[in-house]
């Protein structure tokens, strides 16, 4: 009953206004609560392409390099000539060995 005599003297265009306020504040925070949620999904997604794009990029030097032979290896280090032979022994010796 106090509340219904106080909001009385308060004039209909102000309470109004209130309410308006209101609403527009609940309706922006709603906004923001979804956007935040796309916001995130939309990183979720971008992270899981750059990790789909790594493994592929890495998938296809794994492959180069299975299917070079010691010596393109070797070779591709940049190595001197007495330190290539060294490499490529090295190469073979380890390809041979069980994992």
């Amino acid at each position: 009953m106090m509340l219904a005599a106080a909001l009385a003297f308060i004039p209909t265009w102000l309470k109004l206004a209130v309410a308006g306020l209101a609403g527009a504040a609940l309706l922006s925070y709603g906004s923001y609560i979804v956007g935040k949620r796309e916001g995130r999904q939309d990183a979720a997604v971008a992270a899981l392409e750059l990790s789909v794009k790594t493994l592929r990029d890495r998938n296809e030097i794994d492959d180069q390099v299975t299917a070079a032979d010691a010596a393109q290896l070797c070779a591709d280090f940049g190595l001197s000539d007495s330190d290539k032979a060294e490499c490529v022994r090295r190469l073979v010796e380890a390809s041979t060995e069980p994992r």
